[in-house]
């Protein structure tokens, strides 16, 4: 199996500051196999109108036509956050061997937080999980994100009062 290195979490955190550069949650994504990566994705759901564009189902489909197969046996995914439990289904789906885990996500993670769908022994398939690899740095991008679109929605809202209160 592919040996866990830190370069593969560095690339799935600049795919995730992608997604912030352009509004989107910051959630990166990328799957290698053989040592190189195959398929990169980052949060596009605002971007793109669709609940489907999550970074990990990208990715997963960019390395399915890249190596030409829908089972990516062989290969491991490097995910910024915790997948919910739909891209946990499609990885279990895909047959990705292990998954490293940055920050997990007590609220919506379905690779032990909430659920464990990875590891569920009622499948045919079970996914190794590491969790935890270079969490500070995944955990930083998300805090950062929410911490801009909370001051923005202020002082939009803040704006917005200040209008009212001109007009009437």
């Amino acid at each position: 199996m592919n040996e866990i290195k830190e370069q593969y979490m560095k690339e799935a955190l600049r795919q995730a500051k992608k997604a912030a550069a352009i509004g989107e949650v910051p959630i990166g994504c990328v799957i290698v196999c053989d040592g190189k990566i195959v398929g990169r994705g980052y949060n596009k759901r605002n971007t793109n109108k669709t609940t489907l564009a999550h970074a990990e189902l990208i990715a997963i489909d960019k390395a399915s036509r890249k190596l030409g197969d829908w089972r990516l046996e062989g290969c491991d995914m490097y995910v910024t956050l915790e997948p919910c439990q739909m891209c946990s289904g499609a990885i279990v789906q895909s047959r990705l061997d292990r998954v490293i885990i940055g920050a997990m996500n007590p609220k919506a993670g379905c690779a032990g937080s909430i659920l464990n769908i990875l590891q569920m022994q009622e499948f045919n398939h079970q996914v190794e999980i590491v969790r935890g690899m270079m969490e500070e740095e995944c955990s930083e991008v998300l805090q950062e994100f929410f911490r801009n679109l909370r001051a923005r929605l202020k002082k939009e809202k803040e704006e917005r009062r200040q209008i009212q209160n001109t007009i009437i």
